[in-house]
């Protein structure tokens, strides 16, 4: 028998780790509808890049996302469009309502910089969220 092949209860298993984080499933959520750089991801996620990184590195690893370069920006898409339907399937389970689960990838208060956000900027410079403002 060969040992790279995985039982289907162990493949089950594997997928559902590799999404064990609600970041995770965020992203997914988020990319499903459109892909995106790391810094609309953090501007989106209130999570700090590196950390978005890390997810974005276990979601490639398991083959779920692909990146797309385009001078200084890595965009990232879900490689596996069937994923948001299990997502879906899981959610359903849950009694989660697909209203709830449109908030996820539909945010539209964000502040970022990325040239998906603010085309009219220069596509070469590096993306940064904005930092916030003080209103004192």
């Amino acid at each position: 028998m060969n040992k790279l092949i995985k039982n289907p209860e162990e493949e089950i298993a594997q997928l559902l780790s590799s999404l064990g984080q609600s970041a995770r499933v965020q992203i997914v959520f988020i990319i499903a509808e459109q892909e995106a750089c790391v810094c609309h991801l953090e501007a989106l996620l209130d999570i700090r890049q590196a950390r978005i990184s890390q997810h974005l590195m276990a979601l490639r690893k398991a083959g779920f996302v692909s990146t797309r370069r385009d001078g200084r920006h890595v965009y990232y898409r879900l490689a596996k469009p069937e994923l948001i339907h299990f997502l879906h399937q899981a959610a359903e389970i849950l009694q989660i309502t697909t209203e709830s689960l449109q908030k996820l990838a539909n945010k539209t208060d964000i502040n970022c910089v990325c040239p998906r956000c603010k085309p009219e900027l220069d596509a070469k410079a590096v993306c940064r969220p904005n930092p916030p403002t003080d209103k004192n």
